[in-house]
Protein backbone atom coordinates (compact mmCIF):
# COMPACT_ATOMS: atom_id res chain seq x y z
CA UNK A 1 0.00 0.00 0.00
CA UNK A 2 2.44 2.91 -1.41
CA UNK A 3 -0.08 4.55 -3.63
CA UNK A 4 -3.26 5.30 -2.05
CA UNK A 5 -6.68 6.91 -3.29
CA UNK A 6 -9.73 7.80 -0.38
CA UNK A 7 -12.89 8.30 -1.71
CA UNK A 8 -16.59 8.17 -0.55
CA UNK A 9 -19.20 11.08 -0.32
CA UNK A 10 -18.51 14.59 1.15
CA UNK A 11 -18.19 14.49 5.01
CA UNK A 12 -17.46 10.99 5.43
CA UNK A 13 -13.94 11.81 6.55
CA UNK A 14 -11.73 11.29 3.21
CA UNK A 15 -9.39 14.10 3.97
CA UNK A 16 -9.47 13.85 7.87
CA UNK A 17 -8.64 9.89 6.93
CA UNK A 18 -6.45 10.50 3.77
CA UNK A 19 -4.20 12.65 6.55
CA UNK A 20 -3.90 10.55 8.95
CA UNK A 21 -3.09 7.62 6.84
CA UNK A 22 -0.59 9.61 5.12
CA UNK A 23 0.68 10.28 8.92
CA UNK A 24 1.33 6.61 9.46
CA UNK A 25 2.71 6.17 5.63
CA UNK A 26 4.89 8.46 5.78
CA UNK A 27 3.81 9.30 2.63
CA UNK A 28 2.67 12.97 0.91
CA UNK A 29 -0.65 13.41 0.93
CA UNK A 30 -3.02 15.74 -1.57
CA UNK A 31 -6.61 16.91 -0.73
CA UNK A 32 -8.14 17.11 -4.69
CA UNK A 33 -10.38 20.23 -2.93
CA UNK A 34 -7.68 22.03 -2.36
CA UNK A 35 -6.43 22.22 -5.99
CA UNK A 36 -9.17 21.96 -7.89
CA UNK A 37 -10.99 25.29 -6.04
CA UNK A 38 -9.03 28.20 -6.55
CA UNK A 39 -9.59 32.09 -5.04
CA UNK A 40 -12.66 33.06 -4.77
CA UNK A 41 -13.71 29.15 -4.57
CA UNK A 42 -13.02 29.28 -8.60
CA UNK A 43 -12.26 26.12 -10.59
CA UNK A 44 -8.96 25.33 -12.20
CA UNK A 45 -9.68 24.93 -15.71
CA UNK A 46 -9.90 21.07 -16.27
CA UNK A 47 -6.58 20.21 -18.31
CA UNK A 48 -4.61 22.31 -15.65
CA UNK A 49 -6.24 20.69 -13.00
CA UNK A 50 -5.15 17.24 -14.50
CA UNK A 51 -1.57 18.22 -15.40
CA UNK A 52 -1.20 19.34 -11.22
CA UNK A 53 -2.87 15.67 -10.24
CA UNK A 54 -0.33 13.77 -12.97
CA UNK A 55 1.96 15.87 -11.49
CA UNK A 56 1.35 14.61 -7.41
CA UNK A 57 0.35 10.73 -8.99
CA UNK A 58 3.61 10.64 -11.24
CA UNK A 59 5.04 9.72 -7.64
CA UNK A 60 6.60 6.77 -6.04
CA UNK A 61 3.93 6.55 -3.13
CA UNK A 62 1.55 9.01 -1.84
CA UNK A 63 -2.28 9.28 -0.82
CA UNK A 64 -5.00 11.34 -2.55
CA UNK A 65 -8.05 11.84 -1.63
CA UNK A 66 -11.25 13.41 -3.42
CA UNK A 67 -13.96 12.04 -5.75
CA UNK A 68 -13.20 14.40 -9.19
CA UNK A 69 -14.04 12.03 -11.98
CA UNK A 70 -11.83 14.78 -14.02
CA UNK A 71 -8.86 13.29 -12.83
CA UNK A 72 -9.94 9.80 -11.54
CA UNK A 73 -8.33 7.83 -14.42
CA UNK A 74 -5.06 9.66 -13.50
CA UNK A 75 -5.36 8.74 -9.97
CA UNK A 76 -6.67 5.04 -10.29
CA UNK A 77 -4.04 3.84 -13.09
CA UNK A 78 -0.94 4.70 -10.60
CA UNK A 79 -2.88 3.50 -7.72
CA UNK A 80 -2.47 0.49 -5.58
CA UNK A 81 -5.22 0.41 -3.11
CA UNK A 82 -8.34 2.56 -3.10
CA UNK A 83 -10.08 3.43 0.03
CA UNK A 84 -13.82 3.70 0.09
CA UNK A 85 -15.20 5.33 2.86
CA UNK A 86 -19.14 4.16 2.97
CA UNK A 87 -20.21 5.38 5.97
CA UNK A 88 -24.18 5.61 6.66
CA UNK A 89 -26.27 8.60 5.47
CA UNK A 90 -27.01 9.83 8.92
CA UNK A 91 -23.53 9.59 10.40
CA UNK A 92 -22.24 11.48 6.80
CA UNK A 93 -24.67 14.24 7.56
CA UNK A 94 -24.38 14.38 11.60
CA UNK A 95 -20.38 15.30 11.10
CA UNK A 96 -21.25 17.81 8.26
CA UNK A 97 -23.44 19.50 9.60
CA UNK A 98 -20.87 19.88 12.50
CA UNK A 99 -18.22 20.45 10.81
CA UNK A 100 -19.47 23.57 8.66
CA UNK A 101 -21.05 24.58 11.48
CA UNK A 102 -17.23 24.71 12.70
CA UNK A 103 -15.74 25.69 9.45
CA UNK A 104 -18.47 29.00 8.87
CA UNK A 105 -18.53 29.86 12.88
CA UNK A 106 -14.52 29.73 13.28
CA UNK A 107 -14.37 31.53 9.89
CA UNK A 108 -11.63 28.33 8.96
CA UNK A 109 -9.96 29.18 5.77
CA UNK A 110 -10.10 25.77 3.36
CA UNK A 111 -7.97 26.68 -0.05
CA UNK A 112 -6.41 29.35 -1.04
CA UNK A 113 -8.65 31.96 1.19
CA UNK A 114 -11.26 30.41 0.72
CA UNK A 115 -14.04 30.14 3.50
CA UNK A 116 -17.55 28.54 4.15
CA UNK A 117 -20.70 31.42 4.02
CA UNK A 118 -23.56 30.96 6.84
CA UNK A 119 -25.44 31.45 3.74
CA UNK A 120 -24.17 27.65 2.61
CA UNK A 121 -25.27 26.74 5.39
CA UNK A 122 -29.06 27.23 5.12
CA UNK A 123 -29.50 27.11 1.31
CA UNK A 124 -31.12 23.88 0.05
CA UNK A 125 -29.43 24.48 -3.54
CA UNK A 126 -26.41 22.12 -3.47
CA UNK A 127 -24.63 23.68 -5.68
CA UNK A 128 -24.25 25.78 -2.55
CA UNK A 129 -24.36 23.89 0.02
CA UNK A 130 -22.14 20.94 0.70
CA UNK A 131 -24.97 19.87 3.17
CA UNK A 132 -27.41 19.55 0.88
CA UNK A 133 -24.50 18.09 -1.88
CA UNK A 134 -24.12 15.06 0.20
CA UNK A 135 -27.67 14.51 0.98
CA UNK A 136 -28.34 14.65 -2.43
CA UNK A 137 -25.16 12.55 -3.47
CA UNK A 138 -24.82 9.51 -1.38
CA UNK A 139 -26.93 7.34 -2.28
CA UNK A 140 -25.44 7.85 -6.15
CA UNK A 141 -22.02 8.18 -5.13
CA UNK A 142 -22.48 4.45 -3.62
CA UNK A 143 -24.18 3.06 -6.74
CA UNK A 144 -21.14 4.98 -8.77
CA UNK A 145 -18.25 3.03 -6.56
CA UNK A 146 -19.63 0.08 -6.56
CA UNK A 147 -19.95 0.06 -10.84
CA UNK A 148 -16.32 1.15 -10.65
CA UNK A 149 -15.01 -1.72 -8.56
CA UNK A 150 -17.01 -3.94 -10.79
CA UNK A 151 -15.11 -2.39 -13.88
CA UNK A 152 -12.89 -4.78 -14.98
CA UNK A 153 -10.51 -1.67 -15.40
CA UNK A 154 -9.86 -1.30 -11.44
CA UNK A 155 -8.89 -5.52 -10.82
CA UNK A 156 -5.53 -3.91 -10.46
CA UNK A 157 -6.76 -2.31 -7.46
CA UNK A 158 -7.29 -3.17 -4.22
CA UNK A 159 -10.37 -1.89 -2.63
CA UNK A 160 -11.27 -1.40 0.91
CA UNK A 161 -14.44 -0.47 1.57
CA UNK A 162 -14.85 0.48 5.17
CA UNK A 163 -18.32 0.91 6.76
CA UNK A 164 -18.84 2.57 9.73
CA UNK A 165 -16.42 4.86 12.29
CA UNK A 166 -15.35 2.06 14.16
CA UNK A 167 -13.85 -0.10 10.88
CA UNK A 168 -12.08 3.53 9.94
CA UNK A 169 -10.48 3.72 13.18
CA UNK A 170 -9.17 -0.23 12.99
CA UNK A 171 -8.07 -0.21 9.52
CA UNK A 172 -5.55 2.19 10.66
CA UNK A 173 -4.43 1.37 13.71
CA UNK A 174 -3.78 -1.99 11.42
CA UNK A 175 -1.98 0.42 9.32
CA UNK A 176 -0.02 1.85 12.17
Amino acid sequence: MRRVSVVGTSGAGKSTFAAALAGVLGVPWLELDSVYHQADWTPLPAEEFRACVAAAASGSSWVIDGNYSTVRDIVWARADTVIWLDLPRRTVMRRIVFRTLRRVGGRVELWNGNRERWRNFFTLDERESVIAWAWKTHGSRRERYAAAFADPSANHLRVVRLRSPGAVRRFLRAAE
